[in-house]
């Protein structure tokens, strides 16, 4: 059985960060848990939020078979009430943390943070990380310009799907960030909008998308390649050479695609959420922290773009824009 269905959750509301775009230096508003200045815990409110989602992922249809998560400790704690209450009835349910989902850096001289490994993770979050999986596509630790991080979501998508198609898993949960879910969006339908800073697909805190699979000719095969160690995409007897070429021709736009296209029934719905829509964003330009001053820090780089305020406590669920 082919995958159906993707559920996609933004992270709760979360405590902020500082950067010195000309140093890459990050320091942390409140201390994380991971000890990761780019990598903060959600505020007491992003912890409310999280737990209303769970209860609205509980009563999923067709229910969530497999969660897959950005390792940033925001995604998880978020999808943390709604697996803890889940495994209850499904003991094979576990969080495979995927980098492929990561936060978005802009394209930088320095190395941006990444998050923390599965020896830190595991004590703050016992029995749900699965110990066994590897993730499909590693980002640049030099960030990356728009361009780039639409092409690592569709490598990570392609891959993402091919996997699910080849084990049988009907619908899947992900967990990630405002940019890379915009772009997710993007790469599912195949709608690349001319401008870049387009408000179309939306990201509130934990705001709920629906993607649901498109018709596919009879005997089409999705998703046929693997990634190496490297997060290079690499098909079976194929050198990583060609598999990269193979991707970065990947044909989504256009309204095509990644895995035959997808359509989307929720666009970051909040209707579950007791204050409605809060804190969204949307992409400012092709930003980098090329040309920055030194010693000219910014909030946090979740910030290299535009917040969006939401109309808080009425959900504007609007479909596919």
């Amino acid at each position: 059985m082919p995958l159906e269905v993707i559920y996609v959750a933004r992270h709760g509301f979360r405590s902020n960060w500082l950067v010195d775009h000309a140093t890459g230096t990050y320091t942390a508003t409140l201390r994380s848990p991971t000890g990761g200045a780019a990598d903060p815990a959600l505020t007491s409110h992003g912890v409310d939020q999280a737990r209303e989602l769970g209860e609205r992922l509980l009563k999923a249809e067709p229910p969530i078979e497999r969660v897959y998560s950005s390792l940033y400790y925001r995604c998880l704690q978020t999808v943390e009430p709604f697996v803890r209450k889940a495994i209850v009835t499904d003991k094979r349910l576990s969080i495979r943390g995927e980098t492929g989902l990561g936060e978005w850096y802009g394209a930088a001289n320095f190395e941006h943070p990444v998050p923390a490994s599965h020896e830190i993770l595991r004590p703050l979050f016992p029995g749900l990380l699965n110990e066994e999986y590897r993730p499909l596509v590693t980002p640049t630790r030099m960030g990356e310009g728009v361009d780039e991080l639409h092409d690592r979501v569709a490598r990570t998508m392609d891959e993402l799907i091919a996997q699910c198609d080849r084990e049988g898993v009907r619908a899947v949960l992900l967990c990630s960030h405002a940019a890379t879910i915009i772009a997710l969006g993007r790469v599912l339908t195949g709608d690349m909008p001319e401008s870049i800073d387009t408000e179309d697909f939306r990201a509130f805190t934990c705001g709920l998308s629906v993607y649901r699979r498109r018709a596919s000719p009879a005997g089409t095969v999705f998703g046929t390649v693997k990634c190496d160690g490297d997060g290079i995409a690499t098909s079976s007897g194929t050198s990583a050479a060609h598999a990269a070429d193979r991707h970065k021709d990947l044909a989504w736009r256009g309204g095509r695609g990644v895995g035959g296209g997808w359509m989307c029934e929720l666009n970051s719905d909040c209707s579950h959420l007791s204050l409605g829509e809060e804190r969204g964003w949307r992409f400012s330009g092709d930003e980098s922290f090329f040309g920055t001053a030194s010693g000219q820090s910014m909030l946090d780089a979740g910030q290299l773009g535009v917040v969006v305020e939401g109309r808080g406590g009425e959900s504007t669920n609007r479909g596919k824009l």
